[in-house]
């Protein structure tokens, strides 16, 4: 009995949920197809002629998908069996290890679609990134940064333009307003909602930013209440975005007015490095 106690207390307790949260994110990112693994985004716009110089087979995008010719010396495989031939792909929208499309040595490759063009994304489990990883970088749990909030929503969504980690500038849809205080002053965050379960996404900067963390971090703070919009703001949870992992993804940057003037000394800060992981 002592042990089922002790483990509901656990279930309950913050700081032993932040750790299992802080472990598996560790688990997640460094999984077989996890962000560490992406080793390209190749643009199809930057291939017309459909051959990818990192990738087997020919990708052309049409009016219905995108259009994949491999021969049996390409040594692709469709949902599992080896593939000569032509089919017409749509975009991958689950994880990269459910991906339709791979190759007899393990690699993954994902058909993402961003404001109407494609890409072909490479996941290689032996990728450089993978084999580095030290572990992520975080602050131990602080219940002084575990703040109420409240979530005012736009009368209609908004689009901003927003610079994006491969140097496009792309289109942000932003829902509403995220405003908490933080020692005395209030401050608020532009956020977007997810359309499916309603739940915010701020991506965010703050004074560390560059110097003692990555140069911006994401949070995601669930779904505000129905009827007033509360729900608490964690900063335990910022966490790295996929571009802290690999170079090749399309993360976007805050959008104006997402810099807190405040040091977030908390969360996801930076990835370890390996050599000083080490000693």
């Amino acid at each position: 009995m002592s042990d089922m106690s002790d483990s509901s207390d656990d279930a309950d307790d913050p700081k032993t949920a932040w750790q299992a949260w802080h472990e598996h994110r560790e688990a997640a990112v460094s999984a077989p197809y996890g962000p560490l693994s992406l080793t390209g985004t190749n643009w199809l716009a930057d291939h017309p002629e459909g051959r990818i110089p990192a990738v087997r087979g020919r990708w052309r995008a049409t009016a219905a998908g995108v259009r994949l010719t491999a021969r049996a010396e390409d040594g692709l495989r469709l949902d599992g069996e080896p593939f000569t031939g032509e089919v017409v792909l749509s975009e991958d929208e689950g994880p990269a290890a459910r991906s339709r499309i791979t190759t007899a040595a393990g690699v993954r490759l994902v058909l993402i679609r961003r404001e109407g063009e494609w890409a072909v994304r490479v996941f290689d489990p032996g990728s450089a990134a993978r084999r580095a990883f030290a572990g992520i970088e975080a602050t131990p749990y602080d219940p002084d940064v575990v703040l109420p909030g409240r979530f005012r929503p736009y009368g209609e969504s908004r689009t901003v333009q927003v610079e994006n980690a491969d140097g496009r500038k792309r289109g942000f849809g932003l829902g509403g307003e995220l405003s908490f205080a933080h020692r005395g002053t209030e401050h608020r965050l532009r956020v977007a909602v997810d359309a499916g379960d309603g739940s915010l996404w701020a991506v965010l900067a703050d004074a560390t930013a560059g110097h003692s963390s990555y140069r911006f971090r994401f949070l995601k703070p669930g779904v505000p209440d129905p009827g007033d919009g509360s729900l608490t703001v964690d900063l335990n949870r910022v966490f790295l975005p996929p571009c802290a992992f690999a170079d090749h993804f399309t993360c976007p940057f805050p959008p104006p007015g997402n810099t807190l003037p405040f040091p977030v000394e908390a969360g996801e800060r930076r990835l370890k490095d390996a050599l000083a992981a080490r000693t």
